[in-house]
């Protein structure tokens, strides 16, 4: 489930860590270093840290699993794993640190503790009720919705917890933690057993897919772009660009926020590739000729915030603020978070389109296709937003071990915007309301989201 949203699933979990390593030494501000073991504030992570590399410690009130490992890089304090680049940068009094990873934006708290927990250090059981706890206490200390949503989730642990013992298999148990997670309604939220996987989106949307992707593009190509100019595709064909027949105006498709380099998962390949389009597209000649640009999203199944942020930057001439991101942190209290960070849209160095932004949107419009349209909603200048409701999901995705080899993932963020609103469940609403990619839409070869766009960027010219 998230094809579109699982391919940076993993590199988005941002609690990778680290190796065991021995009890903290004492440092001071000229000696300090990553090495040592570190308490993550919120996500449940404990990371070991040594000359190696790092190594995830997962933990909960019943358990702690190794996650990921992550190589040491050759600048200090910088890890790699899986195509992204961690960091973690010691604070002068050697016990507090920073850690960031590339693909995704802000930064996470980190203090120095003197020894792994206990359980970290004896294998766990795997034993059908023990994964079924862990499962479940996953959600109960990071899981920040329950209340929106309406789940009693202490409930959903007494209907279900009878139903498993030593003999459930695991096709069993998987369709128990199906069935658990089914009332989230949270495109963010899955389960995994290898070439299995189960999650659900929220009601009445769909899901990206290459073929739904396929699908809509083929049908935006033909009537949409017809009689439009320069067509240019960047990123493997998941950025399309072209000049619209209405004079001055400009269209932009955006169907992932990942994969632009298929060669190379690296964030610094993505970036560039990215890059590489926008300076195509918006020569010093096309932001001085357009009048208006068409932004669609409407099938856009996310990746990586820090590019979304990246696109931001050429759309603006003053810096501002694209939104606060802060965690839950308390395992007894989900009310209590980090302190929002906030995250800031500075002015690309280069040529720059300032003008008014027609955002399309839609239910299939999800994760960092969320982050971007909400990026934009402060953006100085005019955006107006055209469609649908985006699908609701903006956390970055925790990937839980269970230790009978199943994975879960699962959010523990929000995204809030300067009055302190977040968007999770219901999505960003549009300020105009039209179909998008309906049955009765394809039927009668019609685009009207893309029409409104088109129409109102020519009269507010």
């Amino acid at each position: 489930m998230r094809n579109a949203v699982g391919t940076t699933a993993a590199l988005l979990a941002l609690a990778l860590a680290v190796p065991a390593a021995a009890a903290a030494p004492a440092t001071t501000a000229a000696t300090a270093t990553a090495t040592g073991l570190w308490r993550m504030d919120g996500y449940g992570t404990v990371l070991a840290i040594d000359g190696q590399g790092a190594q995830e410690y997962q933990t909960t009130a019943v358990s702690c699993l190794k996650g990921y490992f992550a190589k040491a890089a050759a600048a200090p304090g910088t890890y790699d794993v899986e195509g992204a680049v961690l960091t973690v940068r010691p604070a002068p009094d050697g016990e507090h640190a920073r850690f960031g990873v590339d693909v995704a934006v802000g930064h996470r708290q980190l203090r120095r503790i003197g020894s792994l927990p206990a359980a970290c250090t004896r294998p766990a059981p795997t034993d059908p009720r023990t994964a079924f706890d862990v499962f479940w206490q996953s959600f109960e200390e990071n899981y920040p919705f329950f209340a929106a949503k309406g789940i009693d989730w202490h409930a959903v642990r007494d209907r279900y917890r009878p139903l498993v013992h030593r003999n459930t298999t695991r096709a069993q148990l998987f369709d128990i933690f199906s069935r658990m997670i089914t009332p989230l309604h949270d495109a963010h939220v899955l389960v995994q057993d290898g070439d299995r996987h189960y999650g659900v989106a929220r009601p009445g949307t769909v899901i990206p897919t290459e073929e739904l992707d396929d699908k809509v593009k083929k049908f935006v190509v033909e009537r949409d772009l017809a009689q439009a100019t320069g067509r240019q595709d960047f990123a493997g064909g998941l950025i399309t660009y072209a000049d619209l027949k209405q004079q001055g105006l400009g269209y932009l498709r955006i169907a992932r926020f990942d994969g632009y380099d298929g060669d190379d998962p690296s964030y610094t390949a993505q970036l560039a590739e990215l890059d590489r389009a926008l300076d195509t597209v918006l020569t010093p000649a096309r932001t001085r000729a357009l009048r208006g640009l068409v932004i669609d999203l409407r099938v856009n199944g996310g990746g990586s915030d820090a590019l979304g942020i990246r696109i931001a930057e050429r759309l603006t001439d003053t810096p501002y603020v694209a939104y606060a991101k802060r965690a839950r942190n308390d395992p007894a209290d989900p009310t209590r978070h980090t302190r929002p960070e906030p995250i800031p849209v500075t002015p690309f160095h280069g040529p720059r389109y300032t003008g008014p932004v027609a955002l399309l949107t839609g239910g299939s419009t999800v994760s960092a296709g969320e982050t971007f349209t909400q990026a934009l909603i402060d953006r100085p200048g005019r955006t107006l937003r055209i469609g649908q409701a985006t699908q609701g999901v903006f956390s970055d995705v925790m990937v839980r071990s269970l230790p009978n080899g199943m994975t879960v993932w699962l959010p523990n963020e929000e995204y809030l915007t300067r009055t302190g609103r977040t968007f999770d469940g219901t999505g960003i609403p549009p300020q105009i309301s039209e179909p998008v990619f309906t049955d009765e839409e394809f039927a009668h070869h019609r685009d009207s989201a893309f029409d409104r766009a088109v129409e109102l960027l020519r009269s507010a010219r």
